[in-house]
């Protein structure tokens, strides 16, 4: 069926005031609906089955107020590389990373779920988006359950608050081996090429229908570097037969990459892409640990759709706008 993170809210079976556990740290990708999700241990996790309950410790609070629209080729993803980058990879460690602001307007809700999704990978306990309009249509498409829309007190308490002009930001790269190891596309230009052998475009992160449309568009009309492996995984079967219906699959074949059907592959080492001794990855994955996609010298730069699709091309870390 496909990736649970994008599975489960494309199913309706997440909304707002939810509170939901799993077996998997991602679990926090259902913030961006709303919901309070965390991901828990294995034990916590049977507990949860049987009795219903889990015990939590009530986090504190990080405030960012995302300001502006994001600029061509800027994503969610660029935007929490960007803050995991400013805060590192334990800045909200155990603590609930609210969105608000005008700016998330122009955030579209697969930029929201990519968001909410890398909260774990700045320490957080949950990340959580408010619910707009956009949230509205999106359940209305998805879900059929009741819901329950909760807000922060006007004098809540926030251990610290960023503002964040998403106007400003540019298309951001994590390096190896943390995800808070991030430099802007223009510092990479300051920088030796950065060579590498496979792109991989998918995950929880990043396999949703805007990432295979922007990945498509930068890909159409144009080839995967000559031996170079270029992976797309949808996220889901829904998503994966929609990507084919709009032709997508199609651009993706001519330009020589490989569509894989529905599953986490290569993100955490198990198929479909696991990385030999050296070789290099631009992914749109979550993390970029030592060993996590293969043989532990191999190296992951983690992107977005964009700009692993324009690194195809080319063979090196690239953004579209160079092509």
């Amino acid at each position: 069926m496909g990736i649970e993170h994008a599975l489960l809210p494309e199913k309706g079976l997440t909304v707002p005031g939810d509170v939901i556990i799993g077996a998997d740290s991602h679990t926090c990708t259902y913030g961006a609906l709303g919901a309070f999700s965390t991901g828990v241990g294995s034990t916590d996790m049977a507990a949860g089955m049987a009795t219903g309950k889990a015990w939590f410790k009530v986090p504190s609070a990080i405030k960012f107020v995302l300001t502006g629209k994001p600029s061509k080729w800027v994503s969610g993803k660029d935007v929490i590389l960007h803050i995991i980058g400013m805060i590192g990879v334990d800045g909200a460690l155990y603590k609930s990373m609210e969105f608000v602001g005008d700016g998330i307007a122009n955030l579209s809700m697969d930029d929201r779920f990519t968001i909410a999704n890398m909260a774990i990978e700045a320490g957080g306990k949950n990340g959580i988006f408010p619910v707009d309009a956009l949230t509205e249509n999106y359940l209305k498409e998805h879900a059929t359950r009741n819901y329950v829309v909760y807000e922060a007190d006007e004098d809540a308490v926030y251990d610290e608050t960023y503002t964040i002009d998403l106007s400003t930001l540019k298309p951001t790269v994590s390096f190896p081996h943390l995800p808070e190891n991030t430099h802007t596309i223009e510092e990479i230009h300051q920088m030796d090429p950065i060579c590498i052998d496979q792109v991989v475009i998918g995950s929880c992160t990043n396999g949703r229908m805007d990432d295979l449309r922007v990945a498509a568009e930068v890909l159409k009309g144009r080839h995967v570097k000559k031996g170079l492996r270029c992976i797309v995984i949808p996220a889901t079967q829904s998503i994966y037969m929609q990507a084919m219906e709009e032709g997508l699959l199609k651009i993706f074949l001519e330009a020589g990459a490989v569509v894989s059907t529905p599953t986490c592959g290569p993100c955490l080492g198990g198929y479909m892409g696991v990385l030999a001794e050296g070789e290099r990855c631009v992914s749109t994955t979550n993390r970029n640990f030592v060993g996590r996609m293969g043989h532990v010298t191999s190296e992951i730069y983690l992107a977005s759709p964009a700009v692993a699709a324009a690194s195809a091309v080319t063979g090196k870390i690239s953004c579209p706008c160079e092509l």
